[in-house]
């Protein structure tokens, strides 16, 4: 059955630019490419087609495949991470930064977001806001290993994607109980996305009615003197 918007897959893939891979779903292929994280977890991502769960240029090329598919995808900046603007590179003094900046270095500017320091010259810093990848043409190789339509796996699918990570996840007659971690709640990332992740339950996960978030705290044991 060719697969629409709308749809949960599971989908493996690796993104390439000027053949050297930035991003993947492999684990031996990101080590591979040097670009592997220990804290990331590795394997085929459940996405909803049509919602930018990945770059849009590859999100458009699996509509109408079906499952199995495996095949090849140039995607151009205005699908993918945009063209590069030259007014999101930006000067600053170098007494503003906390940490002596360097080339290279991750920085977060108020008014502008997070950039990329890209030189220091004399009291000045360069900082370019685009994103790293702005302005490239991009390929991808992906397979389409499977349609999902347990609400259970798309739920756990929306989670791993927003979050990062797996959580335990139960659902009963359309009520979901989402059993969170511990320290969650100083999670970054967490914080930023829960909002959508339950949004996108509601909106995307045909007969989910209730999402409940199951924090628990137990006592710490005593040390004996």
């Amino acid at each position: 059955m060719a697969i629409q918007e709308g749809d949960f897959i599971k989908l493996s893939y690796s993104g390439s630019v000027h053949e050297e891979i930035f991003d993947t779903t492999d684990e031996a292929e990101a080590k591979s490419a040097g670009i592997h994280s220990p804290n990331a977890i590795y394997g085929p991502v459940t996405i909803c087609v049509g919602q930018k769960h990945v770059i849009l240029g590859l999100d458009e090329e699996l509509v109408g495949k079906e499952a199995g598919a495996e095949g090849d995808v140039v995607v151009a900046p205005d699908k993918a991470f945009g063209d590069r603007d030259p007014k999101r590179i930006k000067s600053f003094p170098k007494n503003q930064f906390k940490e002596k900046p360097v080339r290279g270095m991750p920085v977060k500017i108020e008014e502008m977001g997070e950039g990329t320091v890209v030189d220091v010259i004399g009291s000045k810093v360069i900082v370019d806001f685009n994103p790293p990848l702005a302005g490239q043409t991009l390929s991808y190789h992906y397979k389409i290993e499977e349609i999902v339509t347990d609400p259970l796996e798309e739920l756990k699918g929306l989670v791993r994607l927003y979050a990062g990570k797996d959580m335990e996840i139960a659902i009963d007659e359309g009520r979901a109980t989402v059993t969170l971690p511990p320290g969650i709640n100083y999670d970054r990332r967490w914080l930023l996305w829960r909002g959508r992740i339950i949004h996108e339950g509601f909106e995307l996960i045909s007969g989910l009615s209730e999402i409940t978030l199951v924090e628990t705290f137990k006592r710490p044991e005593k040390k004996e003197e």
